[in-house]
Parts: structure tokens; sequence; C-alpha cells
């Protein structure tokens, strides 16, 4: 099997309990196995104790990771009232308690608004945000607590599923770095009860959806799973996409300017040939596109 075969993303339903440095492991030995060594990623962390949508990047489109995690995302999470933990979510240690007795569905949907929108979130300590070089999930293990700059977040919509009470489940529609485990903390100190992440699901991100993700062993165990790669052209299909000509395709390959094809306002556009084959992503530069990353075309 040659490498270029691998060159795409899996829509892989990340297990509990497993990192997604664990499937991204595990994707690779199952590359190498079928006798291919190509750069293994995926396109935006799930925490241990979450599921779901796991963007799996192989080959050249490793490189393309960046734009997959600016998707949207679509999650089911369970928040339970009553305690807050060190980690924000289950895995952590109770650091307080609170009274969630009278918590009301009504004091709920009242307190939901205030995270709609764009809105600030302070990164919880164990998460792999860096501070001054470190990720803040090592310091946080070797019992340090630091200052962490709050940053904007983008939280389209927030939906009540259910409320059993002390557990509110919820679906969140939410731009890039958003943590459902720091929602799910403010929200409880909002409402003076303390409340913690007790479960997490990516239903989707961007065109990925869980309903059409594969289990990590059927990939690991199914000898006809290469045929469940997405390539980058579906992939980047809702995104602004153009077709190259072949004289273009040669300069963009070359480093060089082309000008940016009528009626495309994008700052980013990503280029393919006639054959379907990611040539490039590019950058406007007033009435120009600049080449910001090429690649390779194979024959």
């Amino acid at each position: 099997m040659r490498d270029s075969v691998l060159a795409g993303f899996l829509n892989v339903n990340k297990p509990l309990h497993l990192t997604s440095h664990d499937v991204v492991a595990a994707i690779r030995r199952r590359c190498r196995s079928a006798g291919c060594k190509v750069k293994v990623g995926h396109a935006g962390t799930l925490d241990p104790l979450a599921d779901g949508v796991l963007i799996i990047c192989l080959g050249a489109a490793t490189r393309l990771s960046e734009y997959m995690m600016r998707s949207r995302k679509v999650y089911r999470a369970r928040i339970t009232f009553g305690a807050t933990t060190s980690t924000f979510d289950a895995a952590g240690d109770v650091v307080a308690t609170g009274d969630a007795s009278r918590l009301s569905l009504a004091d709920i949907k009242d307190a939901l608004p205030q995270f709609i929108g764009e809105i600030r979130q302070v990164p919880p300590m164990y998460s792999a945000v860096k501070v001054k070089g470190k990720k803040l999930y090592e310091l946080a293990r070797a019992g340090q607590t630091v200052a962490r700059p709050e940053r904007n977040v983008t939280i389209h919509s927030i939906d009540i599923i259910a409320w059993n009470p002390p557990v509110l489940e919820l679906e969140i529609q939410c731009g890039a770095g958003t943590y459902i485990r720091t929602l799910a903390n403010d929200l409880g100190a909002a409402l003076e009860a303390g409340a913690y992440l007790s479960g997490l699901t990516r239903i989707a991100s961007g065109a990925f959806h869980v309903g059409n993700s594969l289990a990590l062993d059927s990939v690991m165990q199914d000898e006809q799973w290469t045929s469940q790669i997405i390539s980058p052209f579906d992939a980047l299909s809702g995104r602004t996409c153009v077709t190259l000509t072949a004289q273009e395709i040669q300069r963009v390959q070359q480093g060089r300017f082309i000008e940016r094809h009528a009626g495309v306002q994008a700052a980013t556009a990503f280029a393919f040939d006639s054959n379907q084959r990611l040539v490039a992503v590019l950058e406007a530069r007033a009435e120009l596109w600049k080449p910001h990353k090429v690649f390779p075309l194979r024959s």
C-alpha cells in the first residue's frame, strides 16, 4: 500500500478512558501493520472521560489539522450540581460542596443566557494550555496553581435536554477552544451550588458526526479500514475550495503568487486540481493568493 493512499481523515468515536494520544498511537500502529509509515495526528483533544468524534489526520492531512480544529463543535454534556472538583470534571478530587437541593429548572434557564455568545473563559489548571512554556496540567500535577489569562470563546447555543436533579444534561454548540469543563464549573458558581462535568460526548466537529464515526476496534480489526478514509476534498467541501488550472498549479508549487479567482472573498482557500487532489492552502493578499501550504502532487 502506498503512503499516498493514507492521506485524509478518519472519523473515530474515541472510547471513554483513552486519551486522544492513545487513539493516535493505536492508529499509527495500524498504519505500520498495513505497511505504511505516515504521520498521524488529531484535530482537537478529547479528555479521557469524554467520548465521541475525534478527527484523526493521516499523512499530508496532518498539515490541515489547524483548519479542522476551527470548526464548530456540538457536545452532549452532563453536569452534576452540589460539588466542585479540582479538574472541573469527575476525574478530580472534590474541593468544595454546595446545596443543589434548592435548584429549579427555572433557575437554570435564567442562568444559561449569560454563557451564550462571545464570553470570557479561564482555562482549567488541568489542561494543555501553556503558560511560560509549561503545560498547565504539568504544573497542576506538581501541586502548582498559576494565574491563567482569560480568553474569548464563542458558545452559539445551549439547549436543555434533561433535568434530573442534581444532574443537568445539555447540548452545546460552540467554537474552537471552548472548555465545557469550565462552563460546568462557572455555571455551578453562578447558581451558587457548585458543579462539575460528569459526562461529555462530542456529537460533531464540523462535518464529522458521531453517527458516522468508526469504533476504534473496527479500525484496528477491519482489513478494509482504509476504505473509510475521508479525502481532503470531501472533508473540506463546506469550506472555500477552488480548482486551479495546470498553469496556476505550476506557479503555486513554485511558491509564486497567483491571481484570486473572481468572486472569492474568503481570506483562506483550499486549492485542488481537476482530479480533486489537494494542491495548496492559499491566503489572500489584496487581489492575489499567496501559497501558504503547498502539497506535492504524486502521479
